[in-house]
């Protein structure tokens, strides 16, 4: 099921360890982590080995997302992006990392706004941070520098972002790996779908239907048709994207079977539609027409 048309991955890592600092790469002991054990990943991951991943899907363009730098250093970062976008042409853009509570907020986001290629900024709130008076002074600034917002938090702390994206219009809202749905009883689905639905009546906000693996358990169609269906109903096809978490997901499932699942299960959508999830609301949502 290659798709007849190309594909934007909108949430992709690049990383190099060995000569790079990810605390939660290179530290000992490993951090307790969604998947289990991620040992697999504390290795170089690198445009080469992200597309022969892909294999015969056509990814023409990517979103790389922050890889938990150190987070003493958010713009070695992009300066590491920046090479890799040099010698290689992927990414093409980025969500880089900031602290917005921090006292060097200002500085580091001018800094980060001056590579042409970032588009957002990506933060992991603490429950009850999205409505503390210093973070959202931070939040405020992002717009206004034209950089999005890519949240990744569970569905539970949605109410926050909820009030975040009423209270800021302006701001584009970008929730990470479908609010994180890993309670798959009946009432947890109930309850995401829930959470989900308030932030999708904001239409500053969109989703990234992606993160849905498990551990230990295989990825599948009919373990995540549900939820992405779901996802794409609430936010509607206009503000759904895909994204393959790759290298991450990788613990749980081939590319392929990520690729070819989703197309399964939104089969019944049209070729146009299929093509907004998978290429064009990237497109445009994180402004990648020119690059």
């Amino acid at each position: 099921m290659v798709a007849p048309f190309p594909i934007v991955d909108a949430h992709q890592h690049f990383w190099d360890p060995r000569v790079n600092y990810h605390p939660w790469l290179c530290d000992q002991p490993p951090i307790a982590f969604r998947y289990g054990d991620y040992s697999a990943l504390r290795r170089p991951y690198l445009p080469a080995d992200y597309f022969a991943d892909a294999g015969p899907h056509r990814v023409t363009k990517t979103v790389y997302v922050e890889t938990e730098w150190d987070p003493r250093d958010p713009l070695g970062e992009m300066r590491y992006v920046e090479r890799l976008r040099r010698e290689t042409g992927f990414p093409t853009v980025a969500v880089a990392q900031a602290w917005l509570d921090r006292d060097d907020v200002d500085t580091t986001l001018a800094a980060l706004a001056q590579f042409d290629f970032v588009r957002g900024i990506r933060h992991k709130p603490r429950p009850g941070q999205m409505a503390g008076e210093r973070w959202r002074a931070g939040f405020a600034r992002l717009a206004g520098m034209g950089l999005r917002f890519d949240l990744q938090a569970p569905w539970v702390q949605l109410g926050e972002a909820t009030q975040l994206a009423r209270e800021f219009p302006e701001a584009q809202i970008i929730l990470n790996h479908t609010g994180l749905p890993a309670d798959r009883s009946r009432e947890g689905i109930a309850r995401w779908q829930q959470a989900l639905r308030g932030l999708a009546g904001c239409l500053n906000a969109a989703i990234k239907v992606s993160g849905l693996g498990a551990p230990g358990q295989a990825w599948t169609v009919e373990s995540n048709r549900e939820v992405v269906l779901a996802a794409v109903e609430i936010f509607g096809i206009g503000r759904s994207m895909f994204a393959s978490n790759f290298p991450v997901d990788g613990l749980c499932a081939s590319f392929d079977t990520i690729v070819t699942g989703m197309r399964e299960i939104l089969s019944a959508f049209t070729a146009g539609e299929q093509r907004a999830f998978f290429h064009d609301n990237a497109v445009r949502i994180y402004d990648m027409e020119k690059q």
